[in-house]
């Protein structure tokens, strides 16, 4: 089975504050399944988005989910599964909705969770994606 490997980065990059040095990714294809690293406020660029708004931060990791997903040879039609972390029980209303928006008529199977944290204290959310790529 083919492994391909998108947009790799060293975590002492995008976490230069903290003290990392991981080579990783933002998308993995194995054979037809694409894995997506967390998608967060971080846009693709490195730029935080959406301090203090759960809603605005979500849309961007969409929005991120959707680009990553098409570089990989998927579509947001392809996600089969998806893992929502938020810092905050009152952010889950905002964050649902917005990921409802982009996911509509999807329906892959969903886990949501409660965390202390995520790995900067900007972050309010993050959704981890798998797609499997449909045969046309």
């Amino acid at each position: 089975m083919a492994i391909e490997r998108f947009r790799k980065f060293n975590t002492k990059d995008a976490y230069p504050e903290q003290s990392l040095d991981n080579d990783v990714c933002m998308a993995v294809r194995a054979g037809d399944t694409v894995y997506l690293r967390g998608q967060t406020a971080m846009d693709l660029d490195g730029n935080i988005v959406g301090i203090g708004d759960p809603a605005a931060q979500a849309e961007n990791a969409m929005r991120c989910a959707e680009i990553l997903l098409k570089e990989a040879g998927a579509t947001l039609q392809d996600v089969v599964q998806i893992h929502i972390y938020i810092t905050d029980r009152a952010y889950r209303e905002p964050v649902y909705r917005v990921v409802g928006k982009w996911l509509k008529g999807v329906h892959p199977v969903s886990t949501g969770l409660i965390v202390a944290g995520l790995a900067k204290p900007e972050y309010m959310m993050e959704i981890d994606i798998t797609a499997v790529v449909s045969t046309p």
